[in-house]
């Protein structure tokens, strides 16, 4: 069902009508360029509420990523401190010493057993990069931690 709607124009507009009435459908013309702008008022509210909900999203992913983080932080600095618990002195010194690679699963004294922890925590993901390789990293700086840890607490008793 159609309504009936007033609209207010200039003298001028409504001159130029009257010349034009017959070539153009001036209720269609209408019906179409207020449907357009309604349009894209909504498409723009619509924008605003995916933005306000892609930022909350984002925010949240950053949050669990903060706590994952976290979470792999404390994992590998726990592993570093067992490992250091039964390593011997020549490998607490190269750990110590700052000597591996920082690609940890390439240390040529290291590498496989980096890669066995990353097999183990799930740090490999199919590859090295990405958000696994993001992990790794923050697993082996926890391990090197927790190896520090143990190496202050005995250092001055060897």
């Amino acid at each position: 069902m159609a309504k009936r709607v007033t609209v207010s124009i200039p003298d001028l507009l409504h001159e130029k009508m009257e010349q034009w009435r017959e070539s153009f459908n001036l209720s269609k013309m209408f019906q179409d360029a207020v449907a357009e702008a309604i349009q894209k008022k909504e498409e723009f509210q619509r924008r605003i509420r995916e933005d306000r909900e892609m930022g909350e999203i984002v925010e949240r992913l950053k949050r669990e990523k903060a706590r994952s983080e976290r979470n792999y932080f404390d994992r590998g600095r726990e592993d570093g401190f067992l490992w250091a618990r039964s390593a011997g002195y020549d490998d607490l010194i190269y750990v110590v010493g700052g000597r591996v690679q920082e690609n940890a699963l390439k240390d040529e004294v290291l590498g496989p057993y980096f890669t066995d922890q990353a097999k183990k925590n799930g740090l490999l993901g199919g590859s090295e990069n990405g958000v696994a390789g993001d992990y790794l990293r923050v697993y082996v700086e926890g391990w090197k931690r927790g190896l520090n840890d143990f190496w202050e607490a005995v250092k001055d008793k060897i």
